[in-house]
C-alpha cells in the first residue's frame, strides 16, 4: 500500500460525489489517497476496521472464508460505494474480510471520523442507509445466481459488473481471482473463458481480458447483472435527493 499526497477530488467516487457541499468540506483534512495492490487485504475476520475505502479505480472483494481453505465472494466495491459500512450498523469488526481484486487507487477516512459523520450527518446516514440496501440486493441475488445460473453466465456478469467501474475494456484478472469470488474451481473458470473468447466476446491472456463484443456479452450473462444494476441506480442515481 503507498500513500500518496493529492488533494481529493470529490467526483472520483460516486458516495463522495453524492455528499452535501458542507460534509465534503468537513471530510477534506482527514482524506488519504493509498494506491493498492492486488490481494492487499483492507480488514479480515475479527478484526478491527480501522478505515473505511472509497474506491477510485481499485475493486475490493468482500469474502468469507471457510475452514477448507476455500472461499466465496458476497459483495464487490468499486468506484460506486464505500469498504467498511459494517461500523455503521453496530460492529467495529466482522466475520469476513476485505481483499482487493483490482489494483488501483482508493481515498480512505478513519473509520472513528466516518462513525461521528454517520450520527452528525442526516444526508450521509440516508446515503449509507441506500447504499446498504443495494450491497444487501446484490448479496442475495448472488446466492441465487450461484445456485441456478451457469458458469458462463456467472462470468460474463462479473466481467459486465466490473467492465462499469473501469475506463477502457480492459480487466485485469487472474483466473484465481475470478474462481474465489464466483466459488467456483479454477479450472470451470479457464474452460468459461475459453468459450467466451472462442464466441468472440472476449480476448483473454495471462490475466488480461478485453472486453470485444459487450452486447454480445450482455446477451449470455444471467438476468442478475441487469437486475443488480438496475436496483442500485434505483437506490443510488447520479442525481441523489438527500
Amino acid at each position: 500500500m503507498i500513500k500518496n499526497t493529492i488533494l481529493p477530488i470529490k467526483q472520483s467516487n460516486k458516495i463522495l460525489s453524492s455528499l452535501p457541499q458542507d460534509d465534503w468540506d468537513r471530510w477534506i483534512k482527514h482524506i488519504e489517497l493509498v494506491s493498492l495492490s492486488t490481494e492487499d487485504v483492507l480488514f479480515d475476520f475479527g478484526l478491527k476496521i480501522n478505515y473505511v475505502h472509497f474506491p477510485i479505480s481499485t475493486i475490493i472483494s468482500l469474502q468469507y472464508d471457510y475452514s477448507d481453505g476455500s472461499s466465496a465472494e458476497f459483495a464487490e466495491v468499486g468506484n460506486e460505494g464505500l469498504c467498511g459500512f459494517f461500523i455503521f450498523t453496530g460492529g467495529v469488526s466482522t466475520c469476513s474480510k476485505a481483499i482487493v481484486i483490482g489494483k488501483g487507487l482508493s481515498y480512505r477516512i478513519p473509520a472513528s471520523f466516518m462513525l461521528d459523520e454517520f450520527n452528525r450527518s442526516g444526508a450521509f446516514r440516508r446515503l449509507i442507509l441506500r447504499y446498504i440496501q443495494a450491497v444487501m440486493t446484490y448479496s442475495s441475488q448472488m446466492v441465487a445466481c450461484n445456485r441456478k445460473h451457469t458458469i458462463d453466465q456467472q462470468l460474463a456478469k462479473i466481467l459486465l459488473i466490473n467492465l462499469d467501474r473501469v475506463a477502457g475494456d480492459n480487466l485485469i484478472f487472474t483466473q484465481e481471482i475470478i474462481s474465489r469470488c464466483l466459488g467456483v474451481r479454477r479450472e470451470g473458470i479457464s474452460e468459461a473463458a475459453k468459450r467466451l473468447e472462442r464466441m468472440g466476446l472476449i480476448k483473454y491472456s495471462r490475466g488480461h481480458i478485453r472486453v470485444l463484443d459487450r452486447v454480445g456479452l450482455e446477451k449470455i450473462s444471467c438476468t442478475c447483472y441487469k437486475l443488480v444494476k438496475s436496483e442500485y441506480d434505483r437506490l443510488m442515481p447520479a442525481e441523489l435527493a438527500l
